[in-house]
């Protein structure tokens, strides 16, 4: 469209020129002009045309909606506006000017001056010619008169007048004698027919005449008279250029005045045809301008529009737009800037996503050690709001402590009230800590169970977020174990010290009894064997319990075998129906066996595990005593890729207080039990890498399950021996 507009333009004032043209020149004009007119009145059709077709297409873009288009608008507005109004103003001007001018053209004054400047070159020449004329009849009476030869006459003339060529013809226009002031003059112009009628009349011929290459000239012919009848007719023609500046100023004064003439009988054509001419460069010029107006308007709003569509991609997170810069003006520049600005965002984005990728990855590597450490995590902000808790801390409490975060320490208690001690130790903690770290260790109890947390707790420096952040850990199993090797030494010593004078106290005592029983009489013998009874009885009864520490103390080392667990136990529980079915019927307790069908094999020492059974069942016995209706359940199954074996009774369970120390040494309820039968059962089930967990049973009972390790596939020939 660009190159169309500039086209026509070119086009359009190369037609107005030739319509100008026209108008100054009348032949021109009269062939020409009717053709130029319509092809400038089409071409101003063809421009309106276009226009049209550009407020159509700014009238789409309007409802489009398309960015820049009410600028390009306002733009075109203003710039045509700029062309119209001074335009309109100098077409009206000229207008009035031109009718007046016009009109002053064909003044009186001046059509007066020109007839009396052409009367007056009139004269002149007149004059000029009539001297001329005089000149030619004295030289004929000359001729006609004198003796001498035709041409020193002509050449007198020559001398004495301003005459240029002076030539004798004869009637038949044959030159008698020729005299000419120019050396270039080698023929003369022979008179034509008109002239020769007047010769014949006996009358001269005059007239000013133009010759070629010349310029303007006097010519005169004139008969020379004979004396005899019998001569034939003679002509002198006598040649005088006019003055250079006369015939100038005549030749201009002719001219104007012709032209004027013309011009006077054209003189309303004239006026159409000037205002036409203005008409049209008007429309032309005006249409021209409309059509720079938008182009250039939107060329100016073309950039702007660019910048709107690069900065919605902007705004969408797309900083890969560039623009071309078109220009080196002020847009050019803010162009380059926005290209600038754009290359830095998308820079600064990369650095932000690297910066992202490297904090979330950091994240995501914290969050992979706080998921897989065993302590507990708990992080506070300065308002010690619970902020984040890993999954460690969950399984620790047993508490649900996602639906704690974003809750203020003290509406943690709210929610959960079992947290009362850890929330109270932490906020003393941050009270007293201040800025350093501190510890602290408490019992925690949940469902009657006892758990002893180790907790530490420090600020976060102020340039991080600030804050704090709380670890903690379970020390139950830790300190149950340096009970254990702390009950296992003492036990140690205590056998090594009290085992000693033991079989002399028995040896003694025997040996008193031995010797006095016959001394004495049956009453004092009674008493003594009595006495020595008792001390015997209670010497082994001390016996065993140093046999216990013993075994506490030095559990054997593990001969571990592949084992089918189920034929293990029914072996221990063949003891026990035999031992039953001997004893008084009043004391028979029933064991119900519910032993799994293809459990896999189990790795482990038989003798150890027939002691953890005997363990087990002797204290369901034990404590189904005072019921009515005993029963004891042995079960097997397959749990979590392990053997569990159950012991349950219907007994009356143990109580909260001793169900948390039920594993420790000593702890007892039994009348005459050590409390050593659960802990050895409990080591000996740690040394075979297993687990053991102790349950009360609804509505009344109790239950033991240990959980042994499955054989691994790959089994060496040493240990494929089953038991």
């Amino acid at each position: 469209m660009k190159y169309v507009l500039i086209i026509g333009a070119g086009v359009g004032a190369v037609m107005l020129f030739l319509l100008a043209t026209a108008g100054a020149n009348t032949e021109f004009f009269e062939r020409q002009y009717r053709l130029l007119l319509g092809i400038n009145i089409a071409f101003v059709l063809f421009l309106m045309a276009i226009m049209g077709f550009l407020l159509w297409r700014f009238r789409r873009r309007l409802k489009s909606g398309v960015f820049g288009s009410r600028l390009a608008l306002r733009l075109m507005l203003v710039f045509s506006l700029m062309a119209i109004l001074p335009g309109a103003l100098v077409y009206a001007v000229s207008v009035q000017f031109l009718e007046k001018s016009i009109e002053s053209w064909f003044d009186v004054k001046v059509d007066r001056a020109l007839e009396g400047g052409l009367s007056l070159g009139r004269t002149m020449l007149e004059s000029l010619l009539a001297e001329l004329q005089k000149k030619a009849q004295a030289t004929a009476l000359m001729l006609s008169e004198s003796s001498n030869p035709p041409l020193l006459v002509l050449n007198e003339l020559l001398l004495q007048s301003q005459v240029e060529e002076a030539t004798l013809f004869n009637q038949d226009g044959k030159v008698i004698a020729f005299s000419s002031e120019s050396d270039l003059a080698l023929f003369p112009g022979v008179p034509n027919a008109m002239m020769m009628r007047h010769i014949r009349i006996q009358k001269a011929y005059s007239a000013v005449e133009s010759i070629p290459d010349k310029g303007l000239y006097l010519r005169v012919v004139a008969p020379v008279n004979v004396l005899s009848l019998k001569e034939d007719i003679r002509v002198l023609q006598l040649l005088q250029p006019v003055p250079v500046q006369l015939a100038r100023d005549a030749e201009r004064v002719q001219a104007g005045h012709q032209d004027y003439q013309e011009l006077s009988l054209s003189r309303q054509g004239l006026t159409r045809l000037y205002s036409v001419t203005l008409t049209l460069a008007l429309l032309l010029s005006l249409f021209s301008a409309l059509a720079a107006a938008s182009l250039l308007s939107e060329k100016l709003s073309a950039p702007l529009g660019m910048l709107a569509e690069g900065t919605r991609a902007i705004a969408q997170g797309d900083y890969s737009r560039r623009h071309m810069v078109q220009s080196r003006d002020e847009l050019g520049v803010l162009t380059e800037s926005f290209n600038l600005m754009t290359q830095q965002l998308e820079e600064a984005q990369a650095t932000a996503q690297h910066n992202q990728q490297q904090v979330e990855s950091a994240r995501a590597h914290l969050e992979s050690i706080l998921a897989n450490l065993s302590s507990g995590v708990l992080v506070f902000d300065d308002q010690l709001i619970l902020s984040k808790a890993n999954r460690s801390a969950e399984q620790i409490l047993q508490v649900p402590l996602i639906s704690l975060d974003g809750s203020i320490i003290e509406g943690c208690v709210d929610k959960e009230p079992q947290l009362n001690t850890l929330v109270t130790e932490i906020r003393d903690g941050f009270s007293s800590g201040a800025a350093g770290v501190w510890q602290r260790q408490l019992t925690h109890s949940e469902d009657g169970k006892n758990q002893v947390l180790l907790i530490r707790g420090t600020r976060l420096p102020k340039i991080s977020g600030g804050g704090g952040v709380v670890v903690f850990d379970d020390i139950t199993n830790l300190l149950q174990v340096q009970r254990a090797v702390a009950w296992g030494e003492v036990a140690r010593r205590l056998a090594h010290e009290i085992k000693n004078p033991l079989t002399p106290i028995q040896l003694s005592a025997e040996r008193v009894q031995h010797k006095l029983v016959h001394k004495l009489n049956e009453e004092d013998a009674r008493i003594l064997r009595r006495s020595t009874e008792t001390i015997v009885n209670q010497v082994e009864a001390l016996k065993r319990m140093v046999n216990e520490f013993n075994q506490y103390a030095r559990v054997p080392e593990l001969e571990l075998r592949q084992l089918d667990f189920n034929r293990l136990v029914r072996e221990v529980l063949s003891l026990y129906e035999t031992a039953s079915m001997a004893a008084d019927s009043n004391k028979h307790m029933p064991i119900k066996q519910a032993l799994a069908d293809d459990l896999p094999m189990v790795r482990g020492d038989s003798a150890q595990l027939r002691q953890v059974l005997h363990n087990l069942l002797q204290n369901a016995q034990d404590a189904l005593i005072d019921t009515l209706e005993p029963l004891i359940e042995v079960r097997t199954e397959m749990v979590h890729g392990g053997v569990q074996l159950s012991v349950r009774d219907n007994g009356c369970g143990f109580s909260d207080e001793i169900r948390a120390r039920v594993f420790e040494p000593y702890v007892t309820t039994k009348p005459k039990g050590t409390g050593l039968g659960l802990p050895i059962v409990r080591k000996i089930v740690e040394e075979h890498e297993g687990l053991i967990h102790v349950e009360n049973i609804k509505p009344h009972g109790a239950q033991i399950s240990i959980i042994l390790p499955t054989v691994d596939k790959n089994i060496s020939a040493r240990d494929s021996k089953l038991v």
